[in-house]
């Protein structure tokens, strides 16, 4: 069976940036193709793919977590920011927003103030996927229903 829209895949992979640097390895990573389970673009180069297949997915900025925007730069008043004070460069945070939790990295605390970056830690890298598809096999309509393979997700009442 090959990787398709509505199947569950399970994979093996190792990602690293252009430098060689290693970012992680995962076995038995399961997703939903077409669900957006993972980057829409590894997704995209491991489609048609069957279990022993290997693939090498290279995905640029755009296709990956975009390119770095300087305007994501945030500055914050010190006495505006909890624990403001205590904050280091390289520290991460998480702020809370009208549009939910936001991870924060604290790039420079001055006197009277802190500069976030807003941007996703691989912004603006490249990205080199070896992948190994080990299993393909059709979703159950569960995991369909519910977007993502796994136990079947229990309704919340109230």
């Amino acid at each position: 069976m090959e990787t398709a829209n509505g199947r569950v895949v399970t994979i093996n992979y190792s990602l690293t940036l252009d430098d060689g640097t290693t970012l992680g390895q995962e076995h038995g990573v399961e997703y939903l193709q077409g669900f957006y389970n993972i980057l829409p673009g590894l997704e995209q180069g491991i489609a048609g793919a069957g279990p022993g297949d290997r693939r090498t997915v290279v995905l640029e900025p755009p296709d990956a977590y975009g390119e770095y925007d300087p305007e994501r730069l945030i500055t914050a008043p010190i006495d505006d920011v909890p624990d403001g004070s205590a904050l280091e460069p390289g520290m991460w945070i998480t702020a809370r927003t009208a549009k939910g939790p936001v991870e924060l990295k604290v790039t420079e605390v001055k006197d009277d103030s802190v500069v976030f970056d807003a941007n996703h830690p691989l912004a603006g890298q490249r990205l080199h996927f070896e992948v190994e598809i080990t299993a393909v096999r059709s979703a159950a309509e569960y995991e369909l229903e519910q977007g993502r393979p796994g136990p079947k997700a229990c309704k919340s009442y109230g």
